[in-house]
């Protein structure tokens, strides 16, 4: 079976995202922590860039083959363990998939990363209040249009499609965990709610979990 090993921060959306998916799959890994605030941050070190020159988590080694960015290397795992599908197979049930996916990863969580948050305070010197603001006015705006396209999809089962996992719902759990961290009101967003309640009665969301990771304080 092949090893794999998973460059991981307990509380990063991405490196959650592909714990997920490798708990679905029922793939082991070495989990080896980058903590994105200790010295300086260890993902800047010049070790950690030769293996992921963006300086991010999550990193996945297969072999003598590293791949970045959690949506990739999801895919690939998809594509090399293809049971249970992460994604679907209809053309239009993945793009929708796909669609919520991104819309998470491309339009939400980019606004309130750890690089764009320390950004505003340290470079441009906005106070903790207006830091904060941001980041909820963000996750305000895009959970309000992700509720919307859920709940007008009639795609929605237990989960974003159906009631099968995808990789919306691999998506869609960090980013609440996150909103949760920074008391975001989730009531105006009840189909949100109710998709990830279901995503953490199933264990490979419990066990990918922040709280249970190795590195978490």
């Amino acid at each position: 079976m092949t090893s794999y090993k998973l460059y991981s921060y307990f509380r990063s959306s991405a490196a959650f995202r592909v714990r997920i998916a490798m708990g679905l799959k029922g793939l082991s890994y070495d989990y080896l922590p980058v903590h994105l605030l200790k010295d300086g941050g260890q993902q800047l070190t010049d070790a950690y860039r030769k293996l992921n020159a963006d300086g991010v988590v999550p990193s996945l080694v297969d072999g003598d083959h590293t791949l970045t960015q959690s949506i990739a290397i999801i895919e690939y795992l998809d594509e090399t363990h293809p049971e249970p599908k992460l994604l679907p197979g209809g053309a239009l049930d993945r793009a929708y998939v796909r669609a919520l996916a991104l819309e998470i990863a491309c339009e939400i969580h980019p606004l309130n990363n750890l690089r764009v948050l320390k950004y505003l305070k340290r470079t441009l010197g906005v106070s903790e209040e207006a830091k904060d603001g941001w980041y909820r006015y963000w996750i305000e705006q895009g959970f309000a249009a992700l509720e919307t396209t859920l709940a007008r999809s009639g795609k929605v089962g237990k989960f974003c499609l159906g009631d099968t996992p995808t990789l919306a719902d691999i998506c869609l759990v960090p980013q609440v965990f996150n909103a949760n961290r920074f008391n975001i009101d989730m009531a105006p967003y009840p189909t949100i709610r109710r998709i990830v309640d279901a995503c953490m009665e199933v264990p490979a969301f419990q066990r990918a979990h922040p709280s249970v990771q190795p590195d978490a304080e």
